[in-house]
């Protein structure tokens, strides 16, 4: 009887390891797909050291009329 009740409990904490593993990547896409909505880029927006090399650091090209 034991036997089998510790079998149970070891699948139910892999299956809530799993799920929290699930939630985690799940949760992780979303932020990103919300992030990249609102125009902020991965690299945290925090262009003061950055070298430019980001489309979100490197300055837009004008267009022909002078505007950004």
């Amino acid at each position: 009887m034991s036997c089998m009740l510790l079998s149970a409990v070891g699948t139910v904490v892999s299956v809530l390891v799993a799920v929290a593993a699930v939630a985690v990547v799940v949760l992780t896409v979303v932020l990103h797909a919300v992030r990249k909505k609102q125009g902020k880029g991965g690299c945290g927006c925090d262009c003061a050291g950055c070298p430019g090399g980001c489309s979100h650091c490197a300055p837009r090209p004008k267009d022909q009329k002078g505007r950004q």
